[in-house]
């Protein structure tokens, strides 16, 4: 039996997300929007039953055991904690959290309720053409690795109007919502996390017609970084939000026997011989084709729709629909995993501020919210 969903976020993601659950046989109870006016307009236009703007009355309700958090990122530490803590299944969107420090209480409950799933959708990890390449390093077709470089060029990440994407506090970015892939898929596909990193990140156009008054755009719009990883390999990454209109994604991983390159979806060895090509982009029946490519980049549209096809098989043995197997969702990202990614994230912006190497520290703890009236306190005790 196939849980009961509630969707928290009213933006263009959910017009891929609800059909495709509902044509995997999934059933959208409840929808969740920062205001009353968006939940309703997004619940009838998906024709979904009961919409609000009160968190609680989704998580609260009997019908829903599986949450999609796919609304600002200042959020999801909140619900997906309130989630778990309740019993119910996470899958939340990227970033997990705006630092550190929202990201280990996401770790630490769900490490507290293991029974439950909790991922992030890193889609990519998903794509048939990544897949592939894991499988090649893996059976060591090119030998050791040694370079792994990424570009990514595409238009802008918001709309026309003032939003969270616009505002870098509150997770709007090029960093943040396609570097968080990057550094997640290159740690998936080596096993090698990154020791220390070196970046710049650029905010260049601040400034739009369809803004009014003093706002101005801060998420950046650029971002180059390296990373050098545990086994002392070399990771260069580009992220440009300045070629509007399309979407070119590259990734090249360079060993000691050869190459191996994905274009889009599709994936290369050496100069041309083809190990993977993604037809199903090329059939307009496929259900990628129904929804407009403007919403979500096609690799990360299909990693997604991937991933909830995982879902779906890790539910449907199990006739209680709180239960499920691990195994469809085994590659998915966890909480843990995007607890590093917001390290390196973290690591990244120290350096385009103090423009030098940074190392890449992982928190454990959740750091003292107050730690001068902690040291206070501390320092009472001892002289009594």
């Amino acid at each position: 039996m196939l849980p009961g969903i509630g969707v928290f976020g009213t933006g263009k993601v959910i017009e891929i997300i609800v059909p495709f659950l509902r044509d995997k046989g999934f059933k959208v109870e409840a929808l969740w929007g920062r205001t009353m006016n968006e939940a309703e307009e997004a619940a009838k236009r998906l024709q979904i039953p009961f919409w609000t703007n009160k968190i609680d009355n989704v998580l609260l309700r009997k019908d829903v055991d599986l949450i999609f958090i796919v609304c600002s990122p200042n959020l999801h530490a909140q619900i997906a904690v309130k989630a778990l803590g309740i019993g119910k299944h996470v899958l939340c969107d990227k970033p997990a959290g705006l630092c550190q420090s929202e990201a280990i209480k996401m770790v630490h409950a769900a490490q507290y309720y293991p029974s439950l799933i909790s991922v992030v959708n890193h889609s990519l990890r998903f794509l048939p053409a990544f897949v592939q390449m894991k499988k090649q390093i893996i059976e060591n077709k090119i030998g050791n690795v040694f370079l792994c470089d990424v570009k990514v060029q595409m238009g802008r990440l918001y709309g026309d109007n003032y939003n969270w994407l616009c505002d870098k506090t509150m997770g709007g970015g090029v960093l943040t919502l396609v570097g968080s892939h990057v550094i997640d898929l290159v740690t998936y596909l080596t096993d090698q996390k990154a020791i220390r990193v070196h970046g710049i990140v650029k905010t260049f156009n601040k400034d739009f017609k369809c803004m009014t008054g003093v706002r101005q755009v801060t998420s950046p719009d650029f971002c180059t970084f390296q990373m050098e990883m545990a086994d002392k390999s070399l990771v260069t990454v580009t992220l440009n939000n300045h070629l509007a209109g399309t979407y070119i994604q590259e990734v090249l991983m360079c060993g000691t026997e050869g190459n191996l390159i994905v274009k889009g979806g599709d994936l290369y060895k050496d100069k041309d011989e083809v190990l993977y090509l993604d037809v199903e982009d090329l059939q307009k029946s496929d259900a990628i084709n129904v929804v407009s490519a403007d919403i979500m980049p096609r690799p990360c549209m299909k990693g997604l729709l991937k991933m909830i096809s995982a879902l779906r098989e890790a539910f449907l043995p199990v006739e209680d629909k709180r239960g499920w197997v691990k195994e469809p969702v085994s590659s998915a990202a966890t909480f843990e995993d995007s607890l590093y990614v917001q390290a390196v994230i973290d690591a990244i912006r120290s350096s385009s501020g103090n423009k030098e190497w940074v190392k890449v520290e992982v928190i454990t703890e959740e750091p003292d919210p107050n730690p001068l009236l902690s040291a206070a306190v501390r320092k009472s005790g001892m002289s009594m």
